[in-house]
């Protein structure tokens, strides 16, 4: 679904012309019928171009101010129109032919002007800004020599049609310039607004003795269970947020992103995660440009399945003939963090246990040379796997990683292009072929792409989390949380909003963001297993909803994206959870499992390990939310002058979600409502959360502060200073070089900074080839 844009003002104009139209032809019906002749004759006398934009920015103008000093998201009346419409067409009627009225007077030369364009209007500006550069451009219709008092007589009649008249235009108004494209000018906002300073007179100590409030702030769907009733609402709110989802046509906008409408407007791209997971009874349910997405997916995911259960067999081995026991995926960002969140989650499976014995899997995402080190320690090469994960091929920490893990392989087995094609896949979109060909990689086998309306942060259900999962626990796992994902896809579409998991979290999150003004959340897992969920969710919502510019190009004027954090309990407690309780508030997404993946009891012990995990699961919402009174304090026998110190607000809202375990299918569900809770926050914001803008500028300066140190480096002046024309930046830049030149990085022959392996090549005769690997080696 195409968002709304901001407004030309060759549209603002040319709707002030259709406006006149409009009055115009009211002016017709009331001229009466025929010509007549009249004492004096009438005029509408229509302004030059400069006298036309002056005046009628003046009318829309007050139009405007009026508009916006009652409720400026209102529509508009035609009891609005009455300040802007001319006032002298309520005495005029004529037609353009001079038209006779009853009286038989005629009103001549109705002059329609042409319309003359004005300059765009500057992209990216704020409504205020909009207002002040183009304030109306409505005509200043003028008119002379009309003998009022019997025109007067004449229009007493036809109110009727003037009221019609008007109506029309208010609908034109309405549907084409709305007054204030930003979601906080509704009635619906200032209503939230208006309830968010009751809400903040009560306290969850009174609201969670409501047992009828309570007993309905939940929600479950296919063995997940949410309670929300620790947040700080009450029936009212929730009635109010869903009125905004409706202003918002979340509903809508929900159906456009399945649907593979291009909602990701700024790059003209549909929005398609979802479609990596949809079950293969799906195909032909969704297109993007004539292509059957998920035939197009399940293409991919049998290849993978072909591949992964290859290596896993023996059938595909290395370059040395060797089984390739050990995988290494290379990738930052969404290409990392996804997939290495759910490893760690199948680390501990039962079903992931077994299914990767005998196999490991790391992950290269940081550009610190440390990083490979780590990576490559202790593995053989010759039984090692690359998957380069890179959606355009081309991004520059996991490009460079790439390169030093191909010269470690050669480094081992020479300088052989089939050491590549044997031992480096590539996940990357279609788009990149040519890029991943030229690194040497088989795109015929080993090439698996997903496309470019799977954004990064959302590519985990794709390939990039398919291939090296699969790689190590097998498909048939992988295909189980892939099952998962798909079954909160299909509630988050169908579900009502009263009881729809995702919209509720999305829901909340901007009631605590935007009316509250809570500018944190925290992610707060009791199983360690989801020790890397809060990162992957970290750059899920601050990538995607971290912008301040709606759809309409309007910079908003209300909080948007929160900052998220988050630790395993109970690890957090004895790390941040002081300010959680005392501090600042921030709300808190407990997740819980009534089963653990490994439970442990010791002897003597009167509750499992799991039980004990648990109780404090179940303590820390009451704990924020409660807290503990003064009162509460000195009977505990406190001294008097402690007591401050020991007093806890409480009042700090939090949400809880229970699992039956945490398995493959669970990792999936909530891994897509975590997905969909960002959506829904960002169409209720009238956010783009599928482009990242915000990376770029930094990589752009990166690649000139690059220049400067391969400019530093090879000057033959040692002495030479980087001038860069940013002073701070030329001091800390020099400080920099002036102190490393003792172990100069340029990367030249016999240089033993740029040593990656533990022995070197000369095993192995190097051989000549296209793809370059000699620069840099050891000789």
């Amino acid at each position: 679904m195409r968002q709304q844009r901001p407004m030309k003002k060759q549209s603002v104009y040319l709707i002030a012309c259709i406006i006149n139209a409009s009055l115009l032809v009211s002016v017709h019906s009331f001229a009466g019928h025929g010509r007549s002749q009249m004492p004096h004759r009438a005029f509408l006398q229509i302004p030059n171009a400069s006298q036309r934009v002056s005046s009628s920015r003046r009318s829309l103008s007050q139009f405007a101010k009026a508009k916006s000093e009652t409720e400026s998201s209102k529509e508009i009346t035609a009891d609005d129109l009455e300040n802007i419409i001319p006032t002298e067409l309520h005495h005029a009627a004529s037609d353009d032919n001079g038209a006779e009225s009853k009286n038989g007077h005629k009103l001549h030369s109705l002059r329609v002007p042409q319309i003359h364009l004005p300059p765009r209007f500057v992209p990216g500006m704020s409504h205020q800004q909009h207002d002040e550069i183009d304030e109306s451009l409505h005509h200043n219709i003028h008119i002379s020599e009309i003998d009022e008092e019997q025109l007067h007589h004449n229009i007493h009649p036809h109110q009727q049609q003037l009221q019609h008249a008007k109506q029309s235009v208010s609908t034109i108004l309405n549907n084409i310039m709305p007054s204030n494209p930003l979601v906080s000018a509704t009635p619906e906002w200032k209503r939230l607004q208006k309830h968010a300073e009751y809400i903040k007179t009560t306290h969850l100590r009174d609201l969670l003795q409501d047992k009828e409030r309570c007993d309905g702030m939940f929600a479950e769907h296919d063995g997940v269970y949410l309670d929300y009733a620790r947040q700080r609402i009450d029936k009212e709110t929730m009635k109010l947020l869903m009125d905004l989802a409706e202003k918002q046509n979340l509903k809508g906008k929900m159906d456009a992103m399945f649907n593979g409408e291009k909602i990701n407007f700024t790059e003209e791209r549909a929005v398609l995660h979802t479609a990596c997971r949809a079950s293969r009874d799906q195909e032909g349910t969704v297109f993007v440009d004539d292509m059957d997405v998920v035939k197009e997916v399940h293409e991919v995911l049998d290849q993978i399945k072909y591949f992964t259960e290859g290596v896993r067999s023996g059938r595909i081995r290395g370059y040395t003939g060797k089984r390739l026991r050990n995988i290494v995926s290379v990738g930052i960002g969404g290409s990392y963090l996804g997939p290495e969140f759910l490893h760690e989650v199948f680390k501990t499976e039962p079903e992931g246990i077994n299914a990767a014995l005998g196999y490991s899997l790391r992950f290269l995402a940081n550009v610190d040379p440390v990083d490979v080190e780590r990576t490559c320690a202790d593995l053989d090469p010759e039984e090692t796997l690359i998957v380069i994960v890179s959606k355009t091929f081309t991004t520059a920490e996991t490009m460079l990683n790439a390169r030093a893990m191909r010269q470690w392989l050669w480094d081992f087995m020479g300088n052989d292009k089939e050491v590549v094609e044997k031992h480096i896949v590539a996940c990357a979109s279609t788009s990149a072929t040519e890029n991943v060909k030229a690194f040497g990689i088989d795109t015929e086998k080993y090439f698996f792409r997903f496309w470019d309306w799977v954004g990064g942060r959302y590519s985990v259900c794709s390939a990039a989390g398919a291939v090296p999962i699969s790689l190590l626990y097998g498909y048939d796992l992988f295909e189980k949380f892939l099952k998962g994902a798909n079954s909160i896809d299909k509630h988050f579409v169908s579900a009502p909003f009263e009881k729809n998991i995702p919209v509720l979290m999305g829901l909340l999150g901007v009631w605590n963001m935007s009316f509250l003004n809570y500018n944190s959340r925290t992610c707060l897992p009791y199983a360690e297993a989801l020790l890397k969920l809060p990162a992957h969710i970290q750059q899920l919502d601050m990538e995607s909803n971290g912008k301040y510019m709606t759809s309409h190009g309007v910079e908003v004027d209300y909080p948007v994206g929160e900052i998220d954090f988050g630790e395993p309990g109970t690890n957090g407690q004895h790390s941040f959870y002081q300010l959680l309780h005392m501090g600042q508030t921030v709300p808190c997404d407990f997740l819980g499992f009534v089963h653990s993946q490994h439970d442990l009891c010791v002897d003597d012990e009167e509750l499992s390990s799991h039980d004990e995990l648990m109780a404090n699961f179940f303590a820390q919402p009451d704990a924020l939310a409660l807290g503990k009174t003064a009162d509460e304090v000195r009977a505990e026998g406190t001294k008097e002058e402690l007591v401050p110190h020991k007093v806890f607000k409480g009042n700090r809202p939090s949400m809880s979600l229970l699992l039956p375990k945490l398995t493959a299918y669970a990792t999936g569900q909530l891994l897509s409502m975590y997905e969909h809770r960002t959506a829904v926050q960002g169409f209720i914001w009238d956010l783009n959360s599928f482009d990242q803008w915000g990376v770029e500028l930094g990589k752009k300066l990166a690649i000139d502060v690059r220049e400067n140190l391969l400019e530093a480096r090879n000057a033959d002046d040692k002495a030479s200073q980087i001038n860069t024309g940013k002073p701070a930046s030329d001091r800390i830049l020099n400080y920099y070089v002036n102190n490393s030149r003792d172990r100069e990085s340029k990367c030249v022959d016999g240089n033993p900074t740029t040593n990656i392996s533990r022995k070197n090549h000369r095993d192995y005769p190097p051989q000549r080839h296209d793809l370059g690997g000699q620069v840099g080696r050891l000789q």
